[in-house]
């Protein structure tokens, strides 16, 4: 297969073009549940399945124009960063549900801080990724190449990590609820332990995508993941996916801050 300064291989356009119609219905679906619901803390979703969509429609556009930089950026920044988005979300539902079960003396820190300290660590991690995206695209050299990947490894590492810290916080909530249920936890008609595990498949997914890319970056342009297609759309656009399909059970009133 032809290879070319940008791209390892020639981009499938049937693939990209699937993955691309599948995230587009999936964000459309999250756009009309939104705005019906007005549970604004999912609108990260949103942004982040319209970087996917961008994303691998600019794949399409890379399969008919290897030599062409700005569909490999657009594609290679905007499929990086959307899962951080979701991550964002995902954060914030820890916070709905601490204060929809009315157990916030369960949470090993502060209720008021999850979205503070969580999702002022994703930003962190989203601009960390950028500037390393950044860094890679405007590279003119092996050793600027590498400080590229370099940056976006740290960042992927730094988003892993957070993450492990969030699970911990999580774990910690949903076993002392468990042990002690709240009057608004035993509400029949909220089963807040259900939003608890799309909580946690959510966060799995993530970050097992986080940790296929750390891999990928760690092995460098000659590694098995670059030249090949099949890994992004397995354990990226898969898993991805997958999130938004869950996240779709997010919109009930009990989810909307009061």
């Amino acid at each position: 297969m032809a290879q070319d300064k940008h791209w390892n291989y020639n981009p499938s356009v049937p693939a990209a073009v699937v993955v691309t119609v599948i995230f587009a219905a999936l964000t459309i679906f999250h756009v009309f549940r939104l705005f019906r619901t007005r549970t604004w803390f999912c609108l990260p979703l949103i942004i982040g399945g319209i970087f996917e969509i961008i994303g691998y429609g600019a794949r399409v556009v890379g399969h008919y124009n290897m030599f062409s930089l700005p569909p490999y950026i657009v594609q290679a920044l905007l499929i990086l960063l959307a899962p951080i988005l979701f991550a964002a979300s995902v954060y914030m539902l820890l916070g709905r549900l601490i204060h929809a079960t009315a157990a916030e003396a369960y949470c090993i820190i502060r209720v008021s801080w999850i979205t503070k300290i969580f999702v002022g660590s994703d930003i962190l991690c989203f601009l960390v990724q950028a500037l390393g995206a950044g860094m890679l695209a405007g590279a003119n050299s092996v050793a600027s190449k590498n400080r590229g990947k370099d940056v976006i490894l740290a960042g992927l590492i730094l988003q892993i990590v957070i993450f492990w810290f969030f699970l911990l916080v999580a774990l910690v909530f949903h076993r002392r609820l468990r042990a002690r249920p709240t009057g608004k936890s035993l509400d029949g008609g909220f089963s807040w332990e259900h939003f608890m595990f799309m909580l946690y498949c959510a966060s799995v997914l993530i970050t097992v995508r986080n940790i296929f890319r750390v891999i990928e970056y760690a092995m460098g342009e000659d590694g098995y993941f670059l030249q090949k297609e099949w890994p992004i759309y397995t354990f990226d656009a898969l898993l991805m996916a997958n999130v938004l399909g869950i996240s779709q059970m997010w919109y009930i009133g009990k989810m909307r801050p009061n």
